[in-house]
């Protein structure tokens, strides 16, 4: 059963961004804003998760934003946790947490 509910849930947020658009689009990336948040807050509590958020979705790919939201319907897991921390490391990523955080430009 639980498989089933997964798998709708990955069929629905696919078929979001393909059907929607930037709709579609916009709705992933906010689903998977609120799991990168909490992800982040876990591993650094008290520090404003916000910039790197913001970066990480910045520079996750339309598959791995999808792959991200998921966790917001079925609940983030260690293969999530592993995407955000793969994303996070990122020469991109790094240099926009930094520009964000600090406003130095790189």
């Amino acid at each position: 059963m639980r498989l089933l509910m997964t798998f709708g849930a990955v069929a629905v947020l696919a078929g979001c961004m393909q059907d929607l658009g930037p709709t579609g689009d916009m709705l992933a990336r906010d689903a998977a804003k609120g799991v990168v948040n909490n992800a982040v807050q876990a591993r650094f509590p008290g520090v404003d998760a916000r910039p790197l958020t913001d970066c990480i979705i910045d520079n996750a790919s339309s598959s791995e934003i999808v792959q991200i939201a998921q966790g917001a319907v079925v609940g983030a897991n260690e293969a999530t946790t592993d995407l955000i921390v793969q994303i996070a490391q990122r020469p991109d990523t790094v240099r926009c947490t930094v520009n964000n955080s600090f406003g130095i430009n790189l």
